[in-house]
């Protein structure tokens, strides 16, 4: 198992002094509104479905990134998980989103949970998660389904929502499949629409069981689980062969078995 080599940025550390402040703000603005009523709302649902996936994994290390303040999903048979992000508490390894202090193929599950939502790089972002996964682990990518409510209240909204990406995941599988990874499920929660009222929240519970039933892709957020693919052993396309003419007998010489007699 790969050793998790790291080297731990301290919150007064000279080299994180040189960040991105557009990229500390707009962390900062997507932790303020993830702590509100409605960022709870996703981030409970969001919570009881990575536990579910999160507790067929082994391994030694999980990494997880992300904006929000609350602690990260519980992995039991991981035996350890760290946070990375911005300089904020909770977060254990401070870091850019673009440069992790961690060696190539450290860990064993890496999650990002609205990190790609809230990045001024989501390529770039993806590509760092994706290095540091080992052969065979598992990248979990949770992110706001722009085909859903809390989609389109992105594009009306004055509060950090309207900040986000919402990139869709069919486009992310995409990304995923360039990085070596194969997708091996997407699923989508949080079916209430992105009402601030409590009382309208508790009368759309019912839409959480059957969305959880039959998950139609509605859901305001998904998450995507994506295998890392061993070195050498990825899927080729198979060629379109030429078709092949008919095979057509050719004629034998007929020997004969007969004895010639003799003279």
């Amino acid at each position: 198992m790969a050793v998790l080599a790291m080297q731990v940025f301290l919150m007064s550390d000279h080299p994180f002094a040189h960040a991105d402040s557009e990229w500390l703000d707009l962390v900062a603005s997507a932790r303020d509104w993830l702590s509100g009523p409605l960022g709870q709302l996703l981030l409970e649902q969001e919570r009881q479905l990575l536990e579910e996936e999160l507790a067929r994994f082994f391994g030694g290390y999980l990494v997880h990134y992300g904006p929000a303040a609350e602690t990260p999903p519980d992995a039991q048979q991981i035996q350890r998980s760290v946070r990375l992000g911005a300089p904020f508490k909770g977060v254990e390894i401070v870091c850019e989103e673009q440069s992790w202090p961690l060696t190539e193929h450290a860990a064993d599950v890496v999650v990002v949970q609205h990190g790609l939502d809230f990045s001024l790089s989501p390529h770039g972002l993806l590509r760092e998660a994706a290095r540091s996964v080992r052969p065979g682990g598992h990248l979990l990518i949770v992110g706001i389904n722009p085909m859903s409510t809390w989609g389109m209240r992105h594009f009306i909204t004055r509060d950090a929502l309207r900040q986000a990406r919402c990139i869709a995941p069919s486009r992310v599988s995409d990304w995923l499949h360039l990085l070596g990874f194969a997708l091996e499920k997407r699923r989508f929660g949080c079916y209430r629409p992105p009402l601030s009222s409590p009382a309208w929240q508790a009368r759309l519970a019912g839409l959480e069981r059957l969305g959880a039933a039959w998950q139609p892709p509605g859901g305001g957020f998904y998450v995507l689980v994506a295998r890392k693919l061993v070195v050498g052993l990825r899927p080729l396309r198979q060629p379109n062969r030429q078709p092949v003419g008919k095979l057509l007998p050719m004629p034998v010489a007929k020997v004969s078995r007969r004895e010639t007699p003799q003279k």
